[in-house]
């Protein structure tokens, strides 16, 4: 059993750690998509757009609302990065789909992604380690007492 206080401590030790490196991870993608014309949150949709999906789809791999999603890939839409195209399977659905635009430009941006990223600094194999425990963390479920 350990001590309530020193597991405080050790909790919010470990909360500042997590937003410190979130918001070093949040400020290179807002550096690198600025040098590319992109807010944070289109750099974000194309970087998770690596391959057709229907709006729910990518609003989850943004971790946003779908209404925030459709926001950003309508400025998308617009700048002729992303098309809608009719879902496969699903007549109601639709599919965002990058243009060759957007892939060329998609590219671009996960190469910048890439240098000096905070995450550099780790091994391939320390990266794989911090996210099977981030994950553990993420979707666990809160205990009851």
């Amino acid at each position: 059993m350990t001590n309530p206080e020193a597991q405080a401590i050790a909790e919010r030790q470990l909360c500042g750690l997590v937003n410190g490196a979130a918001g070093q991870i949040a400020e290179h993608l807002r550096q690198r998509a600025a040098t590319l014309g992109l807010t944070a949150p289109q750099a974000t949709a194309l970087r998770e757009l690596s391959g057709p999906m229907t709006m729910r789809e990518l609003a989850e791999r943004m971790s946003c609302e779908p209404s925030n999603a459709t926001f950003v890939v309508d400025k998308l839409e617009k700048q002729s990065l992303i098309e809608r195209r009719p879902h496969p399977t699903d007549r109601r659905a639709k599919q965002l789909v990058l243009t060759p635009e957007g892939t060329a430009l998609r590219e671009r941006l996960l190469e910048l992604l890439g240098v000096d990223s905070p995450l550099a600094g780790l091994t391939q194999g320390e990266q794989r380690t911090l996210h099977r425990l981030l994950e553990r963390v993420a979707v666990q479920p809160p205990r009851q007492h």
